[in-house]
């Protein structure tokens, strides 16, 4: 047992290539999408969503082919549907929906603070832009964590599917 528990410690764990690795930016294009919104056309704007829900669909993809690939695993078709969707729902919140929706009023707020300054350096419509772009390494963190622990107390609950426990049973 002892020798096992040094065997399992000396390991290297699993990387996830969709969220420890810097692909994990491509579910961030939306915010950067949104920071631009006051200065490039709204097409470029979709387009960041677009790159960024591809990214979502591309982990949930990964996450039931790699369910699926498990050997010895009882209701096999039912945790590929687990997985897939556990992923869908905290990559669509995490990554897209709160994220931008965040990035999108800092940037309005910043905006209607331009409308009332008087020096025309602070009306340059960069201005929202950077502070957006700025704001993108402060709202991860909180987010991710936000969207781990709700989805913790709600959908892994009513499911009984919970990923995290998963990979600590390995």
């Amino acid at each position: 047992m002892y020798e096992n528990k040094i065997k399992m410690e000396n390991q290297n764990p699993e990387v996830d290539i969709f969220r420890d690795t810097s692909l994990r930016y491509l579910g961030y294009t939306n915010e950067v999408g949104e920071a631009f919104r006051s200065i490039v056309p709204k097409s470029i704007v979709w387009m960041s969503y677009v790159i960024a829900s591809g990214y979502v669909i591309a982990d949930t993809a990964h996450k039931g082919i790699k369910e699926h690939e498990k050997n010895g695993k009882e209701d096999k078709n039912k945790r590929i549907i687990l997985s897939a969707s556990d992923t869908l729902i905290w990559q669509s919140f995490a990554s897209v929906i709160i994220p931008g929706l965040v990035i999108n009023r800092i940037c309005a707020g910043v905006r209607f603070l331009q409308k009332k300054a008087k020096n025309p350096v602070m009306r340059n419509p960069w201005v929202s832009t950077v502070v957006g772009l700025i704001s993108i390494p402060f709202i991860i963190r909180p987010i991710d964590d936000g969207v781990e622990r709700t989805m913790d107390s709600t959908y892994r609950q009513w499911t009984g599917y919970h990923p995290q426990k998963e990979m600590d049973d390995k």
